[in-house]
């Protein structure tokens, strides 16, 4: 790749993540002081305070860890840095996607209008249940962090083996090992929760878009704002679908394809990566009352300081 289109993916990266960054800290910055100052967050905000939590650390890890690869300012593949990198990155992608699994499940108890008994005992009981399952999140993701640790201990005990023995072959090693052992590590941990999130995000889409189209042909000023509300709530849903599927996706190919710093497509790839966890923050942002009145005002006192008052 030329040297201009690394540095404009370089610099795409860079700004893709610090967006990122910006608008996930914003919200554990909002949430944490909400809750320093009321003593409790609702469900909602509780689980969106851990998911913006997991996604802040992961990017600030991604981010050092991406760019100190590619200019080889540790060599990940001789050191045990890469794997102390690697078993943090686990645990927080595992509990990225637990965590987002829990938002769309209570997204879904609280919107969707569904009359059958064990709904209704999930509709009363979740909201109570939400530290809990955050909990159990926290420690599953760590039980799956240990199952990672032992893969990851044998390719670094490996590697120096065969190190001192003379017969280097570390790429293809990690890559059997990656596709052998992690790959279907990674499927079956992340299958609940990507199940448990599809199905509740389904569920939801039908029941508003059911209720949508019930109401459509209804004119009044009321009904349409309802309708209105719904068509947005719609949209949002189908926003956090498309960028959860997207991040599975790529998940599972970054698990089979091994792309190295040297690769062409290491930056676009990257972008790709973390294109998800960039972007999301600001759908969640938007379709959260208090966040999105606090963005409001915070957006209104920078144009108030920026022009002059007689402007």
């Amino acid at each position: 790749m030329d040297l201009a289109l690394t540095i404009f993916f370089i610099v795409l990266f860079v700004l893709l993540c610090s967006l990122g960054l910006l608008a996930n800290g914003f919200i554990v910055l909002m949430l944490s002081r909400e809750r320093l100052l009321r003593g409790r967050l609702l469900p909602s905000d509780t689980i969106l305070l851990a998911l913006g939590t997991s996604r802040l650390l992961q990017q600030c890890l991604g981010l050092v860890y991406s760019i100190s690869y590619f200019f080889h300012l540790v060599d990940f593949s001789k050191t045990f840095a890469r794997l102390l990198i690697s078993l943090h990155w686990e645990f927080l992608n595992s509990s990225t996607f637990w965590f987002s699994s829990w938002l769309s499940v209570l997204f879904c108890v609280k919107i969707a209008n569904f009359s059958h008994p064990a709904f209704l005992w999930v509709k009363w009981r979740f909201p109570a249940l939400v530290p809990w399952l955050l909990l159990g999140s926290v420690l599953t993701s760590l039980s799956v962090t240990l199952l990672f640790f032992g893969g990851n201990f044998v390719v670094y005990h490996e590697f120096i083996q065969k190190k001192l023995s003379g017969n280097i072959t570390d790429k293809e090693w990690n890559r059997s090992l990656e596709i052998h052992y992690f790959m279907p590590l990674k499927l079956v941990t992340m299958s609940i929760p990507c199940s448990l999130f599809l199905v509740s995000i389904l569920l939801l889409i039908g029941s508003l878009r059911k209720h949508s189209l019930r109401m459509q042909g209804n004119t009044r000023d009321p009904q349409a704002r309802s309708n209105q509300a719904h068509t947005r709530a719609l949209k949002s849903l189908t926003c956090f679908l498309v960028l959860y599927a997207l991040s599975f996706i790529s998940l599972v190919i970054d698990a089979t394809v091994f792309i190295t710093a040297e690769s062409r497509w290491y930056w676009p790839w990257q972008i790709s990566l973390y294109v998800c966890m960039s972007v999301h923050p600001f759908v969640l942002i938007s379709s959260n009352l208090k966040l999105r009145g606090t963005v409001r005002r915070l957006l209104l006192l920078g144009r108030g300081f920026w022009l002059p008052s007689g402007a």
